[in-house]
C-alpha cells in the first residue's frame, strides 16, 4: 500500500510563486521652511505630463509627483512552509477517493525564483497601478507519511517517503499601489493579483498578495535619494489544486503488478488483525465506545484503501492509456510575514531597491531596477 500511495503522491504539484511589485515612488507634500522655494517652484510651474490626472492641481497645492510612467525588472526568491490536506484521487476519470487519515503531509516547502517585468504609470496622483509579466522556476518538496490501524485499533505511522516536484512557470497579473507622502514619509499599500500557468496543473495558480509599507524618504544632493521602508507581506493561494496525469508518466510499467498485489496483502493482512482484536474483547469492552470508534474508524480506513488498490488494479489493464487525476487543498503556513527594504534613486529615471523577508515560516529576498519616464 505504501508503494502505491508513493505513485499518487509524486503527482503533488504546488506553485507558490508571488511577485511583490512595490514601487517606492509616491507623491511627496513637500512641507517646511528651508523648501519653501521648491514648493513656490512647483506652484508657479505647468505642469508638463497627461499623467496622473488632475496632475497639474496636486502639484499647485505642493506635492512633488514622480514621473507617470515606468518600467521595472524584479528577481525575487522565496521559500515557505506548506500546508497541504483533503487529498483526493480517482482513475480514467472515474470515482474520487479521500485520502485525508490515510495520508499525512508534513515539512512541505515551496522554493520559488522569479523574473518578472512590471510596466506600470500613475493613472492618479496617490494611485500607480501595473502589469506583471515574469517567468518563474519552483521546486516543491512534500513529505508524508502513511496511517492505517494496527492490531489494537490505534492508527499509526507505518511508512513515510517524500517526492520533490520541479518545474517553470509563467506568470501574469495586475495590481495597484495607493501611497501618500508628506515631508518624505510615506504610506504603501500595495497589493496585486497574478495567475502562474503551472503546465501540469488543470488551471493556473491564483495568488494574492497585500503589502502594507512604512517608510522615509532622505534626500542626497541633486536628484539622488535613499528611502528605506519596513511592513509586511501577505499572500494567498487558491486553495484547491486539481490535475490529471497518465500512469506510465509516473511510475515504471513493469512494477505496477507488483505494488497491486502488495496493497491488497496488506490491506487483507490489517484487516485480519483488526478482526482478532475485537474478537478479544468481551461484550462489554466492545460496547465501550472509544473500543467501538477505533474499531469503526479502523474499517472505514481499510475500506477505502482496499477501493483504491482495486480502482488502481482496474486501472492498469491498459497502462498507456490509464490516467490518475487528483485534487488537494493548499495554503502556506503563515499568511503574513515581516519585511524590510531600501532604494537608492540615482535620478528621477533611475532607481535600484532590494528588499528582504522574515519571521514565520517564510523567507524571501527581491531585488530590482526601475527606469521611469514621461507621459
Amino acid at each position: 500500500m505504501k508503494t502505491v500511495l508513493k505513485i499518487y503522491l509524486a503527482l503533488l504539484l504546488l506553485c507558490l510563486v508571488v511577485s511583490p511589485s512595490f514601487a517606492q515612488v509616491f507623491s511627496n507634500k513637500v512641507v517646511g521652511k528651508k523648501n519653501e522655494a521648491t514648493v513656490d517652484s512647483l506652484k508657479s510651474a505647468e505642469y508638463p505630463y497627461l499623467l496622473p490626472i488632475w496632475g497639474d492641481k496636486v502639484t499647485k497645492a505642493g506635492y512633488k509627483l514622480p514621473l507617470p510612467a515606468g518600467i521595472s525588472v524584479q528577481y525575487f526568491w522565496q521559500e515557505s512552509d506548506l500546508i497541504i490536506e483533503n487529498l483526493q484521487v480517482g482513475f480514467n476519470n472515474g470515482e474520487m477517493y479521500n485520502l485525508d487519515g490515510i495520508v499525512r503531509f508534513d515539512n512541505s516547502v515551496a522554493t520559488a525564483s522569479a523574473l518578472t517585468v512590471r510596466p506600470d504609470v500613475w493613472l492618479f496622483p496617490f494611485l500607480d497601478v501595473y502589469a506583471i509579466l515574469g517567468t518563474s522556476t519552483a521546486s516543491t518538496q512534500v513529505n508524508f507519511g502513511l496511517w492505517l490501524p494496527d492490531s489494537t485499533g490505534n492508527i499509526r505511522e507505518v511508512g513515510s517517503a517524500g517526492t520533490v516536484v520541479d518545474f517553470t512557470t509563467t506568470t501574469f497579473g495586475f495590481g495597484l499601489t495607493p501611497t501618500i507622502g508628506v515631508g518624505g514619509g510615506f504610506l504603501a499599500l500595495d497589493m496585486n493579483i497574478a495567475w502562474t500557468d503551472v503546465p501540469q496543473l488543470s488551471q493556473p495558480a491564483r495568488s494574492f498578495v497585500f503589502g502594507p509599507r512604512f517608510g522615509k524618504n532622505f534626500q542626497l544632493k541633486d536628484e539622488q535619494a535613499f528611502a528605506v521602508w519596513a511592513g509586511g507581506f501577505r499572500v494567498s493561494l487558491n486553495s484547491g489544486t486539481e490535475g490529471s496525469l497518465n500512469l506510465s508518466e509516473v511510475f515504471p510499467t513493469d512494477q505496477w503488478g507488483a505494488n497491486i498485489e502488495n496493497g491488497y496483502e496488506n490491506i487483507n493482512s490489517a484487516s485480519q488483525e483488526i478482526e482478532a482484536w475485537w474478537n478479544t474483547l468481551t461484550p462489554v469492552e466492545q460496547m465501550n465506545p472509544i473500543n467501538e470508534a477505533k474499531y469503526n474508524r479502523a474499517n472505514e480506513m481499510l475500506s477505502t484503501a482496499s477501493s483504491i488498490v482495486t480502482a488502481a488494479d482496474a486501472a492498469v489493464s491498459n497502462l498507456e492509456s490509464s490516467s490518475v487525476q487528483y485534487s488537494m487543498d493548499k495554503r502556506p503556513k503563515d499568511a503574513w510575514n515581516f519585511i524590510v527594504g531600501g532604494q537608492y534613486q540615482l535620478n528621477r529615471h533611475l532607481m535600484f531597491r532590494g528588499e528582504f523577508g522574515f519571521l514565520g515560516s517564510r523567507t524571501q529576498f527581491m531585488g530590482g531596477l526601475q527606469y521611469r519616464f514621461g507621459l
